[in-house]
């Protein structure tokens, strides 16, 4: 503190013997060359940094604003997308009901058809059964009717003894087959 003082009084003493700029202790020869300094460094940022600096920023500030427009238009191709694929899901539901609704009906309609051609065949079948079985029955009435007069004629044989021929036996069994 005391050298604080000291150079104080100092200063006050040279106020007197100096001009304004010493007595607050700048050198104005320094401050001169201090200045033209600045100046010639404020023009060289002015002419050669500044430039490419602004022109670096306007660049990047207008690649910010090509990339914000293009987000926007991606958001928007995106939502137009997203749209006309919700739109395709729906129509492609909308078809595979329709196919499904077709697809049960027309299984339906086979199943019915089936169901017809089966019953045709199998009513088919019992009419043949049944024509069989008549074929059948008449087979067996004139088998029966053979056996029939061959047993006559047997008979007949054991009763009179003897065969006579076989046109008088035919006209005896028709004779009796006729009376019965």
């Amino acid at each position: 503190m005391n050298d604080l003082l000291t150079q104080f009084a100092s200063s006050e003493v040279a106020v007197e013997k100096a001009d304004m700029f010493s007595s607050i202790g700048i050198d104005w020869k320094l401050l001169v060359l201090q200045t033209i300094a600045f100046l010639v460094l404020l023009w060289f940022l002015k002419k050669f940094v500044y430039p490419p600096l602004v022109a670096m920023l306007d660049k990047r500030e207008a690649q910010i604003e090509e990339s914000t427009r293009a987000a926007v238009e991606a958001s928007k191709r995106a939502t137009e997308s997203q749209e006309k694929v919700d739109k395709l899901l729906a129509q492609a539901r909308s078809e595979a009901r329709e196919i499904v609704a077709t697809a049960k009906s027309e299984a339906g309609a086979m199943l019915t058809d089936a169901e017809a051609k089966s019953k045709q065949q199998a009513e088919n079948i019992v009419a043949q059964a049944q024509d069989s079985i008549a074929k059948e029955v008449l087979a067996a009435k004139k088998a029966l009717h053979n056996e029939t007069i061959e047993l006559v004629a047997q008979a007949t044989e054991k009763v009179v003894g003897k065969t006579v021929n076989a046109n008088v036996d035919n006209s005896v069994i028709k004779a009796a087959l006729g009376d019965a």
